[in-house]
């Protein structure tokens, strides 16, 4: 296993993936993993979601692009990257998925107050792992209309009282290799010391 920092400042969004599906002892071992996230009063409120359907990715990616494309038309005002993602979203060929063999969704109980957190960190861990592993991952934005819809958590076994966090893909990539470095922007960092 490489080095925590290294994992940390090398691990890269992956939107390019190899057909070679993870197998479910692999997905199984990530996720085991990491759930030994921090949580809350120890609630531990996660619940996941394991897809590795990929006629369902691609109907649940053709349904998010459509919401995702009224939403961006709706916008009061566009972003700076609309023109990117309206080209993206009106691609009959584009997957928001980016045709990874596993989507791992992870859904928090609403019933405990730090939920978001809890899984956010959980998800973070799992994407950690995978890259500690030599896999690809990436947090899917565009999936959150879909997976958090009724019909859909419906769909997947997922109870009324969970809401959707995190949408992660995990694969093999497509491409293995050095990863351009993205360098970080500025940050303030504040002291508040012991007056002497």
């Amino acid at each position: 296993m490489k080095d925590l920092r290294e994992v940390i400042k090398s691990r890269r969004s992956c939107r390019a993936y190899s057909s070679e599906p993870l197998s479910r002892e692999q997905v199984e071992a990530l996720i085991a993993d990491a759930v030994w996230a921090p949580s809350g009063s120890n609630n531990q409120p996660w619940r996941f979601v394991v897809i590795q359907d990929r006629d369902r990715l691609k109907r649940y990616s053709d349904i998010a692009k459509q919401q995702s494309l009224e939403a961006l038309r709706q916008a009061p005002a566009p972003a700076p990257q609309s023109a990117m993602y309206e080209k993206f979203l009106t691609d009959p060929n584009s997957n928001i998925f980016y045709n990874a063999s596993t989507l791992v969704v992870v859904y928090g109980d609403n019933s405990t107050r730090w939920h978001v957190y809890d899984c956010t960190m959980a998800a973070y861990n799992l994407m950690l792992l995978a890259a500690a592993d030599g896999l690809g991952s990436c947090w899917i934005g565009f999936a959150h209309y879909v997976l958090n819809s009724d019909a859909v958590k419906q769909e997947l076994g997922v109870p009324a009282e969970c809401s959707l966090v995190a949408p992660i893909i995990v694969g093999h990539r497509a491409q293995d290799g050095p990863h351009s470095e993205v360098p970080r922007k500025p940050f303030t960092t504040t002291f508040v010391e012991v007056a002497s």
